[in-house]
């Protein structure tokens, strides 16, 4: 047989093997686009997630929010999702302490007893975590059974305080969880107890996290439980950047969710629009934030929702099934705003086993709270939306209680500092110690009038919207909010005199450069500021309310706002 012909037979059979291929339909395989057809190949798991409970351990006077209810919410969907064959992750961002005196008195010890009892998974570190000395946070981690995580707090040592980050099996799907705390915890964390801390930037860290957990394969999907805020479009003001800054500064893919904290917004964009925040309410529909391919959700404040996110994974891609914040036996809200007496979800009964338990603190908390000490015709505003963003009748009465003890020209407060409003009628001590639960002490210090214009252009041009915005009493001025300057006209009713002395009062956390305020070496008075306000009230017995409200004496100008200086950055 010659070579042609051997060559040609040869073409032949593997023209008719082809063809033989081709009869047998040879079709790339399907890349399934839905878990019904993934099958066995998908995997399913529930995130739930709270966020800045900040003592609120036990329910409110109308029946909201509370661990104990809470963990009934919690049992119940536990149960849902196991009989379907999956599981769920419980996470937290953080900020357990400072808020409520029970708690506050007790060093937060049933909020964390309630939370392990719950069977929370990881919790990021909030900046309040910082409130009290290190030793109580360490007691504090000791009795959780669950890990605190922060990849960017390092000792002086050089190594980190907590854990960078821990890897959970959820139904078959590894998920590293990285915690991460907002380097703002420099400035408004106490310095008597985090000198020897240094917080890191998270957009930094979380990068080297991620390269760390690919680099050894130990993970399906990568979350980040956070302490950083949310800021719509990323514009976050005198904050640190926060969650949706870091999103965007990874990689498409990297990060598949984040659960946060800090900024205490129900996080529920507007659907069909980009960056804008919907206008929710209790029991509304609520769809999470997602920025470069990354989920960010968090859940208000104070345990009043549970967020709860049900995941499809396949493919190597996460999907987001569903997404909702369900209130924990939230009041609806009615057209004038106000709260009606109608349930904004299902009544949620209160896990009796931990409400026993939860009960014992309660009592123990309540013992001194209840002396009345002084009564209001008015309402005295510190709610967090006001007070950061305006002059208020009660941030003035903190700032003018602390200048009048010591018999100061002017006194200054930071907002951040004045954690709860006052209702018309009775006062309590309990009132005290919800507005001001941090101890700071009151400072004094005496400045030339040049001294203390340079340092009120540094204070009172810090931007709205933070706890930085400073409450100011005793003086007359103009605010240039992008020069950051201040003309002052008057003084305590003196005048002004660029080479007059002039005494001022500031918290201790303030002037030991607090909320990125200028460092004094001022007198450290010894008086604590929610002692000074209980013997206010006390001496008072009556306030009148409009007594202190603004009268225009702070103006501001080049600024967004009229009440403080907003100005736009990114």
């Amino acid at each position: 047989m010659s070579h042609n012909l051997m060559k040609g037979m040869l073409a032949t059979a593997v023209l008719v093997a082809l063809t033989g291929c081709n009869d047998a339909d040879p079709r790339e395989p399907v890349v399934p686009t839905t878990c019904a057809e993934a099958g066995e190949a998908c995997k399913t798991f529930t995130l739930l997630h709270t966020n800045d409970n900040h003592g609120r351990f036990w329910h409110n006077k109308d029946g909201e929010y509370g661990l104990a209810a809470q963990k009934t919410l919690v049992d119940q969907i536990r149960a849902e999702v196991e009989q379907a064959g999956s599981e769920v992750l419980l996470l937290s961002g953080g900020d357990i302490n400072t808020g409520v005196p029970e708690s506050d008195l007790q060093d937060a010890i049933p909020d964390f007893i309630g939370m392990s009892k719950i069977g929370y998974d990881a919790m990021a570190v909030g900046n309040h975590e910082f409130d009290n000395p290190l030793s109580v946070l360490d007691m504090q981690r000791q009795l959780a059974d669950f890990p605190f995580l922060s990849a960017n707090i390092y000792k002086a040592d050089g190594t980190r305080y907590f854990d960078a980050y821990k890897v959970f099996d959820v139904n078959g799907v590894r998920i590293a969880v990285i915690g991460l705390t907002t380097e703002d915890t420099a400035k408004i964390g106490n310095p008597e107890f985090i000198s020897e801390l240094t917080f890191t930037d998270p957009k930094v860290e979380v990068a080297k996290v991620i390269k760390e957990i690919q680099d050894a394969k130990k993970a399906d999907l990568i979350f980040a439980v956070t302490h950083m805020g949310h800021y719509a479009d990323g514009v976050h003001g005198s904050n640190a950047p926060g969650d949706v800054e870091m999103a965007r500064s990874l990689k498409q893919g990297e990060l598949a969710l984040v659960v946060g904290g800090h900024s205490q917004n129900p996080v529920c964009m507007e659907p069909g629009t980009e960056n804008t925040y919907a206008d929710f309410k209790p029991g509304d529909e609520c769809a999470p934030d997602k920025q470069n391919g990354t989920w960010i959700m968090q859940a208000h404040e104070w345990g009043k929702y549970v967020g709860r996110a049900d995941f499809e994974y396949f493919n190597g891609e996460l999907h987001l099934k569903s997404y909702k914040l369900i209130p924990v036996n939230l009041l609806k809200i009615g057209e004038d705003g106000k709260k009606t007496t109608e349930l904004a979800g299902e009544a949620i009964e209160h896990d009796a086993e931990l409400k026993e338990l939860l009960q014992y603190y309660q009592d123990k908390g309540q013992a001194s709270l209840e002396e009345v000490i002084a009564t209001t015709d008015g309402r005295l505003e510190g709610d967090r939306a006001f007070v950061r963003n305006e002059q208020t009748n009660l941030g003035r009465l903190l700032a003018m209680a602390q200048s009048t003890k010591v018999n100061a020209d002017v006194g200054v407060m930071n907002s951040g500092g004045v954690r709860a409003s006052i209702d018309a009628g009775d006062i309590s001590y309990r009132s005290v110690l919800t507005v001001q639960p941090f101890g700071n002490m009151v400072t004094l210090s005496t400045m030339t009038g040049a001294e203390l214009t340079e340092y009120l252009g540094a204070v009172a041009s810090l931007q709205v919207g933070s706890g930085a915005y400073a409450q100011i009493t005793g003086v007359k001025m103009t605010v240039d909010c992008t020069a950051k300057t201040v003309a002052i006209s008057d003084v305590n009713g003196k005048g002004y005199d660029a080479g007059a002395s002039y005494t001022f009062t500031v918290p201790s956390f303030n002037a030991a450069g607090g909320d990125g305020y200028p460092k004094l070496n001022p007198v450290q008075t010894g008086y604590v500021d929610a002692d000074v306000l209980y013997d206010f009230f006390k001496q008072k017995g009556s306030i009148k309310a409009a007594d202190y409200n603004p009268m225009g004496e702070i103006v501001y100008t080049n600024s967004d706002s009229t009440k403080g200086c907003k100005v736009t950055a990114k």
